[in-house]
């Protein structure tokens, strides 16, 4: 039928959306890193891992039949079947990603939303720019205007930028306008490119938390995947804790990884040299863009002096690394 590979990742992301509609079954996040949970009771009711499977299949066909003609879905525990399929779902996703490159915030008129997860954080409203994709990774604004052009009612809704209220923070009147009516008249003011003030609001399914590190005068990332403890003493999913809901929370920030590394990550906080800390898991998956911005930006050692949980656990070991490697953060305007 119509379906095209532009439709793809708007298909993908349906999954969270259908499997949560399920009575007992809990899905978040997205691409390689969900996290499906099923109650006890639901299983005592009958569930079985089939069941999601069929209720994919009817759902898209259900809600995508203009583009749909036919779905299959393949349910594997078996760990030894993994990585070569993940190995085909990261390639995509790298595609993905790609399409985006060299296209910048200032280049367009218009933003796209996503509401996808109201259901969880009902005053929760993504802004996706071309420097900014969706805090869950899945969507960048090309996938937000290929699911608007597939369903104009949809959750990914153009937003026009209007006049411009402040460049450097990412503030605009159309943006404001668009999710103070979306977020149910509870966010006045959003700034796209701050950290410290009107940050974006997020729901649960970011890749990454970006929080402040006070003693450090910097930030650390931490992503989904890594369960140990960062140097603010808190894990992942307590962190999520803070910065999920939908709930402004200057300091603290949710965020697709591909953020990390683009020009308007924290730009009004001095953006990557901001970076004292992140897992190492990330900073080596990130590597090669983390050498490519930072070398734009004229610190080309910047990502050697970024601590990870080999180096430091703690605010003192942290600050310790540190001021022994001279990080940029310690010497930037404060952060409070």
């Amino acid at each position: 039928r119509k379906m095209h590979k532009d439709f793809e990742p708007i298909l993908e992301r349906q999954i969270h959306t259908i499997l949560n509609h399920a009575l007992g079954v809990f899905h978040m996040g997205q691409r390689d890193m969900p996290w499906i949970r099923i109650s006890k009771d639901a299983v005592k009711a009958g569930l079985r891992l089939r069941h999601l499977g069929s209720l994919l299949i009817a759902e898209l066909h259900h809600r995508f039949g203009a583009i749909v003609d036919k779905v299959q879905v393949m349910l594997s525990t078996d760990e030894s079947q993994f990585p070569p399929i993940l190995e085909e779902a990261r390639r995509a996703y790298a595609a993905r990603d790609e399409r985006i490159a060299g296209m910048t915030d200032e280049s367009v008129d218009i933003f796209y939303s996503c509401t996808l997860c109201q259901s969880y954080a009902p005053n929760h409203v993504c802004i996706i720019s071309p420097e900014r994709l969706g805090l869950c990774g899945a969507y960048n604004w090309l996938d937000g205007r290929a699911s608007y052009e597939l369903n104009p009612a949809g959750p990914n809704q153009p937003v026009p930028k209007g006049r411009v209220i402040d460049p450097v923070k990412g503030q605009w009147e159309g943006v404001n306008e668009f999710v103070y009516q979306a977020s149910n008249k509870t966010i006045e003011r959003f700034n796209a490119y701050s950290l410290m003030e009107d940050p974006m609001t997020s729901c649960g399914c970011f890749e990454c938390i970006v929080a402040i590190v006070p003693e450090a005068n910097g930030v650390l990332v931490v992503n989904r995947e890594y369960m140990g403890m960062t140097p603010l003493g808190m894990t992942f999913t307590t962190l999520a804790g803070t910065v999920g809901g939908g709930a402004q929370t200057p300091g603290f920030l949710g965020v697709g990884r591909l953020y990390i590394t683009s020009r308007k990550f924290i730009s009004a906080e001095g953006g990557l040299p901001r970076i004292v800390w992140m897992p190492k898991e990330l900073k080596d998956d990130l590597m090669e863009r983390l050498r490519k911005r930072a070398k734009e930006i004229g610190m080309p050692d910047l990502p050697d002096k970024i601590a990870d949980e080999t180096v430091a656990e703690t605010t003192e070991d942290l600050l310790e690394h540190l001021t022994k490697v001279d990080h940029p953060a310690l010497s930037m305007e404060s952060l409070l």
